[in-house]
């Protein structure tokens, strides 16, 4: 049986950003994939949750918990498959030592919403991994790194990318 391609959402911690995470993950839900983040709050458990709650789908949440984050915060209550590493950071989200890089590498396609450093360095790491990355609602990506990205205002976007990435890759 083939594995289910999967989905990794990056986004803001703090910031739900309901109105772009709910669509995209009802969206990623009924299409059959794994969803992937990292498991915390905000856009991580907006999309988490609206994943989870769409009946009848089949893939799953997985959440990648940094080191040292708040039991209660991490996972978010819609994480089915946490990975809890050992990498706290310390050196700055696109360091040696974040968890990001697994994010990244472990994503089919990544689509980056609305959020500060963590997903920033996130959508850094995506360049410099050449990991197929969309960034959705781009307004705080700076104009150097907006080059090599695919740009999205609405979700239409995402999901063509999606598809057409995903179909690409089967060839």
């Amino acid at each position: 049986m083939p594995r289910r391609k999967m989905i990794g959402v990056m986004g803001s911690g703090e910031q739900d950003h309901v109105d772009l995470a709910a669509p995209l993950g009802r969206w990623i839900a009924a299409q059959g994939y794994d969803l992937l983040t990292g498991g915390g709050q905000g856009v991580m458990a907006t999309v988490s949750k609206a994943f989870y709650d769409l009946p009848g789908r089949q893939g799953m949440v997985i959440g990648v918990v940094p080191a040292g984050r708040p039991v209660g915060l991490y996972p978010n209550p819609w994480v089915e498959v946490a990975i809890f590493t050992h990498l706290p950071g310390s050196a700055g989200p696109s360091g040696d030592d974040s968890r990001n890089h697994i994010n990244v590498l472990s994503s089919d396609v990544i689509i980056a919403l609305p959020g500060g450093g963590g997903t920033l360095s996130e959508i850094e790491l995506s360049v410099r991994y050449g990991k197929s990355i969309i960034v959705y609602r781009p307004e705080a990506v700076p104009r150097a790194l907006m080059e090599h990205v695919v740009v999205a205002h609405e979700l239409n976007e995402v999901q063509n990318f999606v598809c057409q990435t995903l179909e690409a890759s089967r060839v």
